[in-house]
């Protein structure tokens, strides 16, 4: 959509296409470029259609636990639900060197972290686009995006939220006709460690539908995090909750 957070996607970018299957996933992805996360490489990606970006192995959990995990598993949550795209909706992935959509990226990154001049080299750019949730007997749909980028010395990942109309899913107890209730999504990260995770605010709860008005980057709808050495964003909580969990 014009004037919206997302980066381009679609078949038209050259992006791939999950398969339709409930709690399915992208196949392996190859990075072409390793990806350095909490201070570990990861060779491989999996684009998982339950809103979740994980390495080395996929991810078909369906209700979200919190973070940290007890199972160790490195991944990103933009935004960890039920969703079934044999319902609505579809999964796109791409990994990129495209220098037009690289610079629109780098620009935006040395906004937000301005002492750190970056010049991307490389993204994965996952979107879920329009995604049902399962069990729906609505028309409701999430849009929401998932960037990982590099200029292979930071590694940083942008999440953008685009249209938010639903949170839970049947099998997580929630209401089949509203799509709310139960376990809300959970957004954030996992380290696969016990100290590095960070939870956005309103994860699991119901406010989770209210993830467009809110940013760490003064940006409605967009959470950017350098992750190679964790670091929240120049806010700590208190600016949060005055500044932009409105």
């Amino acid at each position: 959509p014009t004037g919206s957070l997302l980066y381009p996607y679609g078949p038209h970018q050259g992006d791939e296409t999950n398969p339709k299957h409930d709690d399915g996933t992208s196949e392996e992805i190859t990075l072409s470029v390793p990806f350095t996360f909490y201070g570990k490489s990861y060779q491989t990606a999996f684009v998982n259609n339950n809103g979740v970006v994980s390495f080395d192995k996929p991810v078909r959990q369906y209700t979200p636990d919190p973070f940290p995990l007890a199972d160790g598993h490195p991944f990103v949550a933009p935004y960890w639900a039920d969703v079934d795209n044999v319902l609505g909706g579809d999964i796109f992935y791409r990994q990129t060197t495209d220098p037009a959509l690289l610079a629109d990226i780098s620009q935006d990154i040395t906004q937000y972290f301005p002492k750190s001049p970056f010049i991307a080299t490389w993204a994965l750019v996952a979107t879920w686009d329009q995604v049902a949730y399962y069990g729906s007997t609505s028309q409701k749909g999430n849009t929401f995006q998932a960037v990982l980028t590099t200029d292979s010395k930071m590694f940083y990942i942008i999440l953008n939220y685009w249209d938010i109309q639903w949170t839970t899913g049947a099998a997580s107890d929630g209401d089949a006709e509203t799509g709310l209730g139960g376990i809300p999504a959970h957004a954030g990260f996992n380290s696969g460690d016990d100290t590095n995770f960070y939870n956005i605010p309103g994860s699991q709860t119901d406010t989770i539908i209210n993830i467009t008005t809110t940013s760490n980057v003064k940006v409605p709808g967009r959470w950017v995090f350098r992750v190679d050495d964790f670091q929240v964003t120049g806010v700590d909580p208190p600016l949060l909750n005055n500044d932009c969990w409105l």
